[in-house]
C-alpha cells in the first residue's frame, strides 16, 4: 500500500496521541484524530486551575491551533463509542463510522470509586478542565457560605475539607489548599479566620505518595504537615454524603469532599475484547498491540504494559515515549521492517507539596524542599505546549511566590439567598 493512502486514526488528543499526531508528520500517511473536546490539556497542573492559581487557558490548547501546520493531520472533533476489529472501523457517537489502516486508541483514565459510584455526586474527581473549574467554584463557596452563616456548627462544616488519596494529585491539593487558607484570604473575611479552616488529607493506605520510596514519602509528610495539613493514612473512608464523611466508626461533618484515590481505564478498552486488569487496562504485547491486530495500538493509560517486571506508570512521560513509539511502528511496518520493543525510560517521580516544598525521586537521585521544588518548576514548564503557556504560567507562578495572590479566584455567579451582614450604620 502506498503510503499517502495509509489512513492512521487517533482516538485521544492527550500526551499520548497528540504525541502521536506529531511525530507522524513526516511519515507520508494520512491522520485522523479524534477526540470528544477541541483541546490537549496538560493534566498534571490541573490542580492549579481548581486552586485559582491558573486558569484554564493556561494549561490547554486547541488541537487544531497545535496540529495547523502539519497538513497530514485532521483533527475531528467527536466520541469514539466502538471498535470493529474485522472492518477495521471506529464507531462514533453520531451513529457514523470510520475506517483505519492503523488504530492508536489513547482515551485515558476516568475516576474510579472502587464500587461506590454513589460517591462521585458528594466526592468530585479531577481529570478535566470542567472538573477543575467546578472544585474552584466548590472550595471558593465554602469560605463564601462559611462567612455567610451564624451557625457555628455549620461554620466549621464549610470550614472542612477532605481530600480523599495520597497520590501526586492529592498531596498538591492538600498542600495548595492549607497555603490558600492560611496566607491567600488572610484578612479577607471579616466574619471568620481562613487560617481556622482544617484541611485533611487521607490515605487507605500506610503512606503518602507510596510510589516514592518510604525516606521521601516522611520527608513528604512533614512538609505537609508544617502547611498546617492533617495528614491520616491507614484510614479508608466507608461513607461519603453531602453533609460529610465517615472513618471508620466516626462521621465527620464537612462539606468539601475531593476524591484523588483511585482511577479506572476509560471503557473503550473493553470494546476491543481483549484482555484487560482490574483497572480495565488493556494487557498489551511489547510492541503495545492487541493479540492478533498488529495495527491496533493502545497507549498511555488505557495500556497495560511491564517492564523488568514492574508496571509502566500511568504518567506524562509515559505516554509521550508510547505516542513516539507507535509512530516509529507504524513507520517501520510500512518500510517492512519489524518494529523495535517498546522501552520506557524512567524519568523519575515528582510531587510538588507547596510553596518551596517537593519531592524528587529519579533512579539513585532523592530530592526534597527547595531544590527539588525548583526542579519540578522547571520540569512542569518544560513539557507545557507553546510558548505562551510557559510564559503566562511562570508569570503567575512568580506572582504567587512573592505575593501568595492566585489570579483565578473568580466564582461564576454570585449564590441565591445570601443573607445580609448588618454593617456599621445600618438601620
Amino acid at each position: 500500500m502506498n503510503r499517502a493512502d495509509h489512513h492512521v486514526v487517533i482516538v485521544g488528543g492527550g500526551f499520548a496521541g497528540l504525541t502521536a499526531a506529531r511525530a507522524l508528520d513526516l511519515a507520508g500517511v494520512r491522520v485522523t484524530l479524534i477526540d470528544r473536546r477541541n483541546h490537549h490539556l496538560f493534566q498534571p497542573l490541573l490542580y492549579q486551575v481548581a486552586t485559582a492559581g491558573l486558569s484554564a487557558p493556561d494549561i490547554a490548547a486547541p488541537l487544531r491551533h497545535i496540529l495547523r501546520r502539519q497538513a497530514n493531520v485532521v483533527v475531528h472533533l467527536g466520541e469514539v463509542v466502538g471498535v470493529d476489529l474485522g472492518a477495521a472501523s471506529v464507531r462514533l457517537a453520531a451513529g457514523t463510522a470510520m475506517k483505519y489502516d492503523s488504530l492508536l486508541l489513547a482515551t485515558g483514565a476516568t475516576h474510579s470509586y472502587f464500587g461506590h459510584d454513589e460517591w462521585a455526586e458528594h466526592a468530585p474527581g479531577l481529570k478535566t478542565v470542567g472538573d477543575a473549574l467546578d472544585l474552584r467554584q466548590k472550595l471558593l463557596l465554602a469560605f463564601e457560605r462559611a462567612e455567610a452563616t451564624d451557625d457555628p456548627v455549620e461554620r466549621t462544616a464549610w470550614l472542612s475539607f477532605a481530600i480523599i488519596g495520597a497520590g501526586p494529585t492529592g498531596v498538591e491539593l492538600a498542600g495548595t489548599l492549607a497555603e490558600i487558607a492560611r496566607h491567600t484570604l488572610k484578612s479577607e473575611f471579616r466574619r471568620i479566620d481562613p487560617a481556622s479552616a482544617r484541611v485533611r488529607l487521607i490515605e487507605a493506605g500506610e503512606r503518602v505518595l507510596p510510589s516514592f520510596p518510604p525516606d521521601l514519602t516522611q520527608k513528604a509528610r512533614a512538609q505537609l504537615e508544617r502547611l498546617g495539613v492533617e495528614v491520616l493514612t491507614g484510614r479508608p473512608v466507608t461513607h461519603i454524603d453531602a453533609n460529610g464523611y465517615r472513618l471508620g466508626e466516626t462521621y465527620v461533618p464537612a462539606r468539601t469532599v475531593v476524591w484523588a484515590a483511585g482511577v479506572q481505564a476509560s471503557p473503550l478498552g473493553r470494546a476491543l475484547g481483549s484482555p484487560v486488569d482490574r483497572a480495565g487496562r488493556v494487557q498489551v504485547g511489547p510492541d503495545l498491540t492487541i493479540p492478533g491486530h498488529q495495527n491496533v495500538f493502545v497507549l498511555g493509560d488505557l495500556a497495560s504494559v511491564s517492564q523488568n517486571g514492574k508496571p509502566v506508570p500511568g504518567i506524562a512521560p509515559a505516554a509521550k515515549q508510547m505516542g513516539r513509539y507507535a509512530a516509529a511502528a507504524i513507520r517501520a511496518r510500512l518500510r517492512g521492517q519489524p518494529p523495535p520493543t517498546f522501552r520506557y525510560r524512567d524519568f523519575g517521580n515528582w510531587a510538588t507539596i507547596g510553596r518551596m516544598a517537593a519531592v524528587v525521586h529519579f533512579g539513585r537521585i532523592k530530592l526534597y524542599g527547595l531544590l527539588a521544588w525548583w526542579g519540578w518548576l522547571a520540569a512542569h514548564v518544560f513539557f507545557l505546549i507553546g510558548f505562551r503557556n510557559r510564559f503566562v504560567v511562570l508569570t503567575n507562578w512568580a506572582m504567587a511566590y512573592w505575593t501568595y495572590r492566585r489570579a483565578a479566584r473568580v466564582i461564576a455567579e454570585q449564590p441565591s439567598g445570601a443573607p445580609h451582614f448588618p454593617q456599621k450604620g445600618d438601620t
